[in-house]
């Protein structure tokens, strides 16, 4: 596994600019599959503890998750890959149906090493007090059971649910993923998905007559020759209806996808359903609509993940949008992933 040379070579191929301080990254991931993959006689003679986990830690668009997902790849491994959302989803449904049984976070981690020695979590953060209260447990289980983990994330391990209620009961699973996990932060001064001459021809702003008839335009273009239908999602006894719905092009207005009580698993089943979304009338944020915020962060990370396109009507400019003040960490990463879902060359 000549790691280093392979990604410099994967840099050429897609053209990618390569990096001192990604360099460092891949070579800090070598050392981890070596230690955890193809450990050394003496270590093994010696018990040597090796960390199971990796945390990568970094800005938006500086790299992590194309880095993580070059290493996860070459891996030959059993593995699995979930952005953080799934893993939480699949979780709650393991929970739900087997509600009966004991132990269930010991039968859910069971399962897991059945099929993977090593997961991979992308864009790793916590924002409930549910996931919250549940992930201790469940990752000191993990590591019991030698599952190795590598995650993405934004925010350091210190900082996860920072101001988060009962963050106290928290602390625990903090000591856990530092306890083991290598922890390594991606530093680049630019964000490359802001920088790479993106331009956000899909991203309208004001709300006015031109960018109203700019956005029925391209409507009426990318539906030619498709029937608008109403189409009802069931997620778990709970129905939504797409009433813009033109054989997975489907339009929203802003407040039917966030000012609504929706939440991952709901706009998962919206993504699985959608080839191209219209979303309407996106406000500014602040303090005050902060709930609407933090669901659309969810829907723009999953929308990202599903590499689904979008266009947008937006109350003001892209590099204009402002965030309420808890929320102003995680929302650089939706403005970032913005530019990219609404440019044109990104279909």
């Amino acid at each position: 596994m000549n790691l280093k040379n392979y990604f410099i070579n994967y840099c050429k191929e897609q053209q990618f600019e390569i990096n001192q301080n990604q360099l460092d990254i891949i070579n800090y991931l070598k050392i981890y599959y070596t230690e955890n993959f193809k450990q050394s006689f003496l270590n093994k003679v010696l018990k040597k503890k090796n960390k199971l986990g990796f945390y990568l830690v970094g800005d938006v668009g500086v790299g992590k998750t194309m880095i993580l997902n070059f290493f996860f790849n070459d891996l030959q491994e059993k593995k699995l890959r979930f952005h953080f959302n799934e893993f939480m989803i699949k979780f709650h449904d393991f929970f739900f149906q087997n509600k009966d049984k004991k132990n269930v976070i010991d039968l859910f981690v069971k399962n897991l090493n059945k099929d993977a020695q090593i997961i991979y979590l992308d864009e790793f953060q916590v924002t409930n007090i549910v996931d919250a209260m549940i992930l201790g447990k469940l990752f000191k289980k993990l590591f019991e059971e030698k599952i190795k983990v590598i995650f993405s994330s934004n925010i350091d391990i210190n900082d996860l649910y920072k101001d988060g209620l009962q963050r106290d009961q928290f602390i625990p699973f903090i000591k856990i993923l530092k306890n083991n996990c290598y922890k390594k932060e991606l530093s680049i001064q630019e964000d490359y998905r802001s920088s790479k001459n993106i331009n956000p021809d899909r991203f309208l702003s004001p709300i006015d007559t031109a960018s109203n008839f700019r956005l029925n335009k391209f409507l009426r273009t990318i539906t030619k020759n498709k029937k608008k239908n109403s189409k009802i999602l069931e997620i778990k006894g709970r129905k939504i209806v797409l009433e813009n719905f033109y054989e997975k092009v489907v339009k929203f207005e802003f407040e039917e996808l966030c000012n609504r009580n929706l939440g991952s698993e709901d706009y998962i089943k919206i993504a699985e359903n959608s080839e191209f979304i219209f979303i309407i009338n996106l406000p500014n944020f602040n303090d005050n609509n902060s709930n609407q915020q933090q669901r659309f962060i969810t829907l723009i990370d999953i929308i990202y993940e599903k590499k689904i396109p979008l266009m947008i009507l937006s109350e003001v400019n892209l590099n204009l949008i402002k965030s309420s003040k808890s929320l102003a960490g995680p929302f650089k990463r939706t403005i970032s992933r913005l530019y990219e879902l609404t440019s044109i060359n990104y279909n």
